[in-house]
């Protein structure tokens, strides 16, 4: 498996791109998401990839950040929707307004996605809205995804562990802004917000 691929930005064509590895080019595709972010040409870039093997071909699907592979992953799980509807998905929607949809059992915004009707809309509610933990605390416009993600996604765990529902605990930490705040200071933000 290909977990990660570090080197020079060759091409960028969506939804296809070239990373020279030290004489070694990696052919990849990768969702709108990802070309928004990168480099121009000819600079550094580090992608998280997904390879998908089939008889007849090896395709490796690249992403800017580690929780958007990690969606796309889960959306590979969900009955009928294959690499290539998963990277339209992304292609057409954030991580986070994605979880968003699910978690708000949103089919219209789905059903504007590109390849996604109304059957797998629902199919995609349903069996999503179990996986999405993870991505559950948002991060703030202003701050490192990364950073923010993680903070946030641990105030939502906390407030799981404390006995409020996975989508609760979700909208708790969404209603704040979570922007520069450790943990510990956004799970007191949102028992404060919620507080009689």
């Amino acid at each position: 498996m290909i977990g990660r691929v570090c080197g020079v930005l060759a091409d960028k064509h969506p939804p296809h791109l070239l990373v020279d590895v030290r004489g070694i080019g990696y052919e990849i595709e990768a969702p709108m998401s990802t070309f928004y972010v990168l480099p121009a040409v000819g600079e550094e870039v580090t992608l998280y990839t997904h390879l998908v093997v089939r008889e007849d071909s090896h395709a490796l699907f690249g992403f800017a950040r580690e929780s958007e592979r990690r969606l796309f992953r889960a959306l590979l799980r969900v009955n009928g929707v294959g690499a290539r509807l998963a990277l339209a998905i992304l292609s057409g929607v954030s991580a986070d307004d994605f979880v968003r949809c699910i978690q708000e059992h949103d089919t219209g915004a789905l059903t504007r996605l590109p390849g996604v009707g109304r059957k797998t809309a629902e199919r995609l509610i349903v069996e999503m809205k179990d996986r999405l933990g993870e991505w559950a605390g948002a991060p703030g416009a202003g701050a490192s995804p990364e950073a923010a993600a993680g903070a946030a996604g641990e105030a939502v765990s906390a407030l799981v562990a404390l006995g409020y529902k996975p989508q609760e605990a979700a909208r708790m930490v969404r209603a704040i802004d979570t922007r520069g705040l450790g943990s510990e200071e956004i799970i007191r933000r949102a028992l404060q917000a919620v507080a009689p």
